[in-house]
């Protein structure tokens, strides 16, 4: 029997008459509370959780209580996996018979691809199975090929460096089986995929720093065309190198609308045909990320989430490894790729953490990139220390989000990006209503304890059309100043702000010589500064938030008093002249 958990639905709880008794017993008000309504497909420890307070021991007394009830909550089919088929072609088909083209004018770190033109009768997303091995001078890499409808099968490369690279196909069909070939690759400008680096920070693989300051818009791709235009010459005129967007349809407040198409097709009578893939809709997210590069928009791809009402949450464990393998192999070789195999993990109640392990391992597997790769919270701040995690990608809308970020550096000595700590705008919703003062503060106090932060806006309109979810025009405050402070992170000799050490009450980060120290909500009439002994040093003030920097004339030693204009969002910064 499958006994009620922490990660039973509440519905499920709820409507089991002998479990609603004990929750009634410990904490009737939970049954009046309209969250129990509105989040019902949520986790029922998260939801008491939001109800009581995550530190009221009533919680532990309620799941104990009902832990002993049948979970009667509906669970995914488990279906058999489909391996594909050794006789999918006869032995009278000539091995290797296929058609091939390769991509000319190949460049390192820039995508290319075989293509190879073969048979179509059955089903062959999971009849047929391809790999290729591309090798050069010391090094083998080998990608998974997929199906892309028509008789048409690719197999996308990123080579890492420029030269002969000789490749060869294996596959099940006698068709496709032992082609041999060459593409040469040149030199490139590419930087190439970015990649998690000394602990706490981020690089391309050319060793170019790489400072994420990112925004959400997670179903900028299922809204109509002329919006999803909108949406990229807003990106053209912002300061974000990073957008977090949902490979699934988005069901939730101002989230109505029906896509034009998805990743699966429709089966017949209605559902998912979850053993084929919809070759228009990624051919058209790829023209969408191909835009993205061009702009130099790193894009965070997201596997998974809990907003759903097309059952793309709960198509079970088959049909999510078929899904996972399908879209690493085809998107893998795109150099500005991040894997975030969830949003809000904790919501999807139909996956445990051995179902995460599995699937992370299959994105690991399709993958001989190492592109970025995480997983995002909405209560429980899952554990980093695993090895298929490269960054930790968290929510907390914690004020005192720096020192936070601080202890997970700690805890996990891997980059930390709060990937949602609320959002700038002004809808009904606690989470979608902060200030652009307070967003702009959290970036600042994140960025000088070492971390990274995720923008987001929520302004209400009439056409449900907030930037979000659906993309559309960016209007939120906080812009110009995010854009300032990439400014002073790119003014860093490191090209990045690291934490220094600080004074007890506000952050320093920088560089060696290049020290900036952050006042936040306070409002200093004055600071003392010291200057290391034997050096001189400039000294701007900064006003963060009218975007100002004033230089206090002249070159200081010893210890200097800055006059502050007693106002909030103040930061100093010094540098430090070379030691003669």
């Amino acid at each position: 029997m499958r006994t009620i958990q922490r990660s039973t639905p509440v519905s499920a709880v709820l409507a089991h008459g002998d479990a609603a008794a004990v929750v009634r017993s410990i904490a009737p008000e939970v049954l009046d509370s309209p969250m129990v309504v509105e989040l019902a497909d949520f986790p029922s420890a998260a939801i008491l959780g939001l109800i009581l307070g995550d530190d009221d021991p009533r919680i532990s007394q309620i799941m104990e209580g009902v832990a002993e009830f049948e979970d009667l909550s509906p669970r995914p089919a488990v279906e058999a996996p489909i391996a594909a088929a050794p006789d999918y072609e006869s032995g009278a088909v000539p091995r290797g018979s296929a058609r091939v083209e390769a991509s000319r004018g190949a460049g390192a770190n820039r995508r290319t691809e075989i293509v190879l033109h073969g048979p179509s009768h059955g089903n062959p997303f999971v009849d047929v199975e391809l790999t290729v091995t591309f090798r050069t001078v010391g090094k083998d890499i080998t990608v998974g090929g997929f199906y892309d409808g028509n008789g048409t099968y690719r197999a996308r490369f990123l080579p890492p460096s420029a030269g002969r690279w000789s490749f060869t196909t294996t596959s099940n069909a006698r068709s496709l089986d032992g082609i041999h070939g060459t593409i040469s690759v040149s030199e490139s400008d590419a930087r190439g995929p970015v990649r998690a680096v000394d602990g706490g920070h981020f690089a391309y693989a050319d060793g170019t720093a790489y400072v994420p300051v990112g925004t959400t818009a997670y179903a900028w791709t299922h809204q109509d065309e002329a919006l999803q235009e909108q949406t990229l010459r807003s990106l053209a005129q912002a300061p974000f190198n990073k957008i977090r967007m949902g490979l699934f349809p988005k069901s939730f407040m101002f989230n109505a609308n029906e896509p034009e198409r998805f990743v699966f097709p429709r089966a017949e009578g209605g559902g998912w045909d979850t053993t084929r893939f919809d070759p228009e809709y990624f051919a058209a997210l790829e023209t969408r990320l191909d835009q993205l590069a061009a702009l130099g928009v790193e894009a965070d791809l997201i596997l998974f989430h809990p907003y759903d009402r097309w059952g793309f949450a709960t198509l079970g464990p088959t049909a999510d490894d078929r899904y996972v393998a399908y879209v690493t192999r085809r998107l893998a070789a795109f150099p500005h790729v991040w894997w975030s195999m969830a949003n809000e993990y904790d919501l999807l109640t139909t996956k445990g953490r051995e179902d995460w392990d599995r699937l992370a391992r299959l994105v690991r597997s399709n993958d001989p990139y190492g592109h970025p790769l995480s997983i995002h919270n909405w209560v429980e701040v899952f554990d980093y220390s695993v090895d298929w995690a490269t960054h930790c990608s968290i929510q907390s809308g914690d004020y005192t989000i720096g020192k936070s970020i601080a202890r997970w550096k700690r805890a996990w000595d891997k980059p930390v990006i709060v990937d949602e700590s609320g959002y700038e705008g002004d809808i009904d919703q606690g989470w979608g209503n902060l200030p652009a003062e307070e967003m702009v503060r959290r970036f600042w106090d994140a960025t000088l304890h070492g971390g990274y932060l995720t923008h987001g806006e929520t302004y209400y309109s009439e056409d449900d059309v907030l930037w979000w979810s659906k993309g559309g025009t960016l209007q939120g405050d906080s812009l110009p100043r995010l854009a300032f402070l990439r400014q002073i992170i790119d003014a860093s000799p490191t090209g990045r702000l690291d934490p220094l050490p600080s004074d007890w009450d506000f952050p320093s980060g920088g560089a060696d010589g290049y020290i900036v120290t952050y006042y936040g909500g306070h409002r200093p009439r004055y600071r003392d500064v010291r200057i290391p002994e034997g050096r001189t040093a400039t000294i701007e003030v900064l006003d963060t938030w009218k975007m100002t920097i004033e230089p206090l004339p002249g070159d200081h030693t010893g210890q200097v008093r800055v006059e502050l204009p007693a106002r909030p969002y103040i930061a100093i910064r010094v540098v430090l002249a070379p030691e003669s």
